[in-house]
């Protein structure tokens, strides 16, 4: 019997009529709308695609979206006195740089500058330790997405074990504290672990974020498993995911196409965050 497919379109479609919803009615209230600044360098073609699509879906939304395009060869200085500037921005709610940097840039220190109430995509250290405490706070939107794919399915996470190909700090490790906190048992796989087809075998949730075209086996699933892919690569102009879907949907009991994948619930999600943002900061 083939696997139940994790629509990632109809997940978002469903977050976006709240998010619409609630942006009318703060508005009717205030007379605000909540606006995030998205600052990108360069010039890489993935990246200016992402906010292109952000910008677009996010007016559909209600919600103002304030791009800051820079040179390639901006100055980390230059970079840093931008954020600054947006964090003293009352107009400004959240704030998020798109990534990769230009390569003579520090990604870290350029992230660390973003006001921790306004960094809606979770990247500021302290936003990490939250979520390492198990405490309120902004969620990398990738990681939170995966979490809304699995909770379209119903299946409950207690007791489940999971296994994580991947340990970057937008997928891997923030979704392994979501798991946690939701009581399942996890494994962080990565390029140095041995015997991985073993350990997907006995995973009831299956995340692959490894950025490698039909790397996950239908051999390596356990019957029924969750199966989410989110590791996508461009082959000739096309989306291509981790897992060789056509074999594996096969053997899984829920399974997530690539595309359209993950990426409509990260946009998603990075706008849910954004109105959270714009609440705390009226409310202050």
């Amino acid at each position: 019997m083939a696997a139940k497919l994790i629509k990632g379109d109809e997940v978002a479609a469903h977050l976006r009529e709240k998010i619409t919803a609630e942006i009318k009615d703060l508005n009717k209230a205030t007379g605000l709308i909540p606006c995030l600044a998205v600052i990108l360098a360069g010039e890489d073609h993935a990246s200016l695609s992402y906010v292109r699509n952000l910008e677009k879906r996010s007016g559909l939304l209600g919600l103002n979206v304030q791009i800051h395009r820079l040179p390639v060869d901006v100055t980390e200085g230059e970079l840093i006195r931008l954020i600054a500037e947006l964090n003293d921005d009352d107009r400004i709610h959240g704030i998020i740089v798109q990534l990769p940097l230009p390569a003579h840039i520090d990604s870290h220190a350029v992230l660390e500058t973003i006001d921790p109430d306004k960094d809606v995509d979770g990247a500021h250290p302290i936003n990490m330790g939250k979520l390492f405490g198990d405490v309120k706070g902004y969620i990398p939107s990738t990681a939170n997405s995966i979490m809304q794919m699995i909770e379209y399915t119903r299946e409950p996470l207690y007791g489940k074990t999971a296994v994580l190909i991947g340990r970057s700090n937008i997928v891997g490790k923030p979704l392994s504290l979501l798991m946690l906190r939701r009581d399942a048992s996890l494994t962080i796989c990565h390029s140095y672990t041995q015997n991985l087809e073993v350990i997907c075998r006995e995973a009831d949730i299956l995340v692959a974020a490894k950025g490698k075209p039909g790397f996950v086996k239908a051999d390596w699933i356990k019957p029924g498993a969750i199966v989410i892919d989110a590791g996508v690569t461009q082959i000739k102009g096309k989306p291509v995911g981790d897992i060789d879907f056509a074999a594996v949907k096969s053997v899984a009991g829920w399974i997530s196409p690539v595309p359209p994948g993950v990426g409509p619930i990260i946009t998603t999600m990075l706008q849910w965050s954004t109105l959270e943002a714009f609440k705390k900061i009226i409310a202050e």
